[in-house]
């Protein structure tokens, strides 16, 4: 029934709120965002869920990942699953708004976007956007920061399976060496501050893979930026 919603309600009345049916209403009214857009103490590195007292989680700790900081809005749980499913795969794109203002509202996002040289989205094969006809992370960073969103720095040069049914081990090798930093705009990125954007973060495996060819491209510092974060990394 809420998945009808997200394709149905919000479409119709914009007014409603989609998980209450509050109106008249944003997409998401400000009590629910209240209720589910708590803020939640996160790893500094991949943004699981830590207890108070620690900044980063055992794993980071072992095997830093390519990433300087990593921030998540809210849980990859009920209604922003739902939500999200809704933006990407049902052409929802007036979500793009109501998702960046959660990020904005997440701390130490607005210090990160006011930061940084440039805001990149994470790249789609041309397979997958001719599919889909847009590129959900690239309409947050321009939601997030328009003056900075450059969506031809980075590229996807690989096509990949869907990472959704993959095991952790399966998803770093389904990632690797697919994307690239476009040769001709190499200076842009040496020495600079980047902001990576996506709409969900699973295992990181995506956006690590995005972080070392940044890496390779000499950035400075790399900060990634997401909707949702999985409670937990896949097995």
């Amino acid at each position: 029934m809420f998945r009808h919603l997200i394709g149905q309600v919000f479409a119709r009345v914009p007014s409603q709120c989609v998980v209450c049916h509050a109106w008249p209403s944003q997409a998401v009214c400000e009590a629910c965002v209240t209720r589910f857009a708590q803020p939640q103490h996160r790893c500094q590195r991949c943004a699981l869920p830590l207890p108070p007292a620690l900044d980063q989680c055992g794993a980071c700790l072992r095997n830093p990942p390519p990433l300087d900081a990593c921030f998540a809005a809210v849980p990859y749980a009920y209604p922003w699953s739902d939500c999200i499913s809704g933006f990407k795969f049902h052409e929802n794109t007036g979500w793009a708004e109501t998702f960046a203002t959660l990020l904005r509202s997440t701390p130490w996002v607005e210090p990160a976007l006011e930061q940084c040289d440039w805001v990149l989205p994470m790249p789609l094969s041309a397979a997958r956007l001719r599919q889909r006809g847009f590129n959900q992370a690239l309409l947050l960073a321009r939601q997030l920061a328009p003056d900075k969103t450059h969506a031809q720095l980075l590229l996807r040069i690989r096509d990949t399976p869907a990472q959704s049914e993959l095991k952790r081990a399966e998803r770093l090798r389904n990632v690797r060496g697919a994307f690239a930093v476009e040769p001709t705009q190499l200076a842009r990125l040496k020495a600079r501050r980047v902001v990576l954007v996506d709409d969900v973060m699973t295992s990181g495996a995506s956006l690590y893979a995005a972080a070392r060819a940044l890496r390779q491209a000499e950035v400075a510092h790399i900060t990634a930026l997401v909707i949702a974060r999985t409670e937990h990394d896949p097995a």
